[in-house]
């Protein structure tokens, strides 16, 4: 297992409520001895004009998942995590439905992490992947 401190989804969830993971309806579903999911739905709010899922609202998933996962992989008392860079490629089409997001991490090192996120559809189809680079920084 890659965390040093338990992960609480309800806990989680509700501490986000008026963050970005908020207004994106984005919700933290399950934790696994290496992964983190979460889900959000494609509705008007995180569509483009063209009625698909927004590039931006899928690197927001991305990101907010990789990054509060990474954040459970470091002593929270001495080390917090942050985005450096966030490479993502939308593969497909989401019109409607709900869109899962699941990190993994690539590298877990004392300084710098890398995630790989994945993106899928109801159907189980990948709609985007993403690799996310996180600078591990000193509580001061």
């Amino acid at each position: 297992m890659i965390w040093k401190s338990k992960i609480d989804l309800e806990e989680l969830n509700r501490s986000y409520k008026n963050t970005m993971v908020g207004h994106l309806s984005i919700l933290l579903t399950e934790v696994g001895d290496d992964f983190l999911r979460g889900t959000m739905p494609v509705v008007d709010f995180t569509k483009q004009p063209y009625g698909i899922m927004h590039g931006g609202a899928s690197a927001s998933l991305a990101e907010s998942v990789g990054s509060i996962a990474a954040n459970y992989t470091v002593d929270r008392e001495k080390k917090f995590a942050v985005g450096l860079d966030l490479n993502t490629s939308h593969l497909k089409m989401a019109r409607d439905g709900l869109v899962t997001a699941t990190a993994k991490p690539l590298h877990l090192g004392g300084t710098v992490q890398v995630w790989q996120i994945q993106i899928h559809n109801e159907q189980d189809e990948l709609v985007s992947f993403s690799r996310l680079t996180m600078a591990v920084l000193d509580r001061r």
